[in-house]
């Protein structure tokens, strides 16, 4: 991880929480996908574009190699999304689960 030496661990906190208090006042998909497109790089937003199928694909059950297949993402990044939908904080399963793609 980047070493930021602007922060110390209880500012970074903080800053970390008002970012995320900043989401949660988006009104709209609009809202949403100009202030990501201004907080992210193309490259940035490519890779939580792809983060997010490859969640949604792992739910619709399909395998490593058919998301790799189908998406280009790698079977290491699939891995990775597989085990956040399994294991805490599980953020990517609560969104799922709500937006009715995911059982329980």
């Amino acid at each position: 991880m980047k070493e930021h030496r602007v922060y110390n661990p209880g500012e970074e906190a903080a800053v970390e929480n008002e970012l995320f208090s900043a989401i949660l006042l988006l009104q709209d998909v609009s809202e949403c996908r100009a202030f990501f497109q201004d907080l992210c790089t193309p490259a940035e937003l490519q890779a939580l574009k792809d983060r997010w199928i490859v969640a949604e694909l792992l739910a619709d059950g399909l395998t490593y190699r058919e998301i790799r297949d189908r998406t280009g993402v790698s079977v290491t990044t699939v891995g990775r999304v597989a085990r956040c939908l399994s294991e805490p904080p599980a953020g990517y399963a609560a969104v799922l689960q709500r937006l009715g793609k995911l059982e329980t």
